[in-house]
């Protein structure tokens, strides 16, 4: 299995506990979105900052001469095929358009709103219940992580498990 690494926090809380109007565009979010706690939209704001700081710090070094611009160029054509493949920006899209990424784009990529959203499950709270429980495959393959980020080619080979014995025709 190998060393498992450290273990660390995979989110940032806010540096303010008690803001009205951040907790209560938390509590739509998590409802809108069927998450278990605020918790995890705290790791799609984290992932969100990460690109953001990341595009911010290449767009500083393409200005750079020599080998630092170009690795920074060739940093930069990673991420931007990264983001396109999860459908988070376009193909061919520029750095300044990875800024304008919004939380809600992240967390439309979760498997938990692909299912709601495709009508596999009448609510989010029901996708994510579908999910745990084994009942949804991706391209054949059990997935049991309703925060799984769904690349675009994998959309759409989302459905119930093979195994599974719920079926579309119950569920509706």
């Amino acid at each position: 299995m190998g060393y498992p690494g450290k273990n660390r926090k995979t989110y940032e809380s806010p540096n303010h506990p008690w803001q009205a109007t951040r907790m209560s565009d938390e509590v739509a979010l998590v409802k809108e979105y069927g998450l278990r706690n605020k918790r995890e939209l705290w790791k799609a704001h984290s992932v969100l900052r990460r690109y953001r700081r990341g595009t911010r710090k290449l767009r500083a070094e393409l200005t750079d001469v020599g080998k630092k611009g170009e690795s920074a160029k060739s940093i930069s054509k990673e991420l931007l095929e990264k983001l396109s493949k999860m459908k988070l920006s376009k193909k061919g899209a520029e750095l300044d358009e990875i800024l304008s990424i919004k939380i809600e784009d992240i967390l439309e990529r979760r498997l938990q709103t692909l299912v709601y959203r495709q009508g596999l499950a009448n609510s989010t709270k029901h996708a994510r219940q579908l999910i745990t429980h084994g009942h949804v495959a991706i391209a054949g393959r059990k997935v049991t992580i309703p925060g799984y980020v769904v690349l675009e080619e994998e959309e759409s080979q989302i459905e119930y498990y093979v195994g599974s014995p719920i079926k579309r025709t119950e569920i509706l």
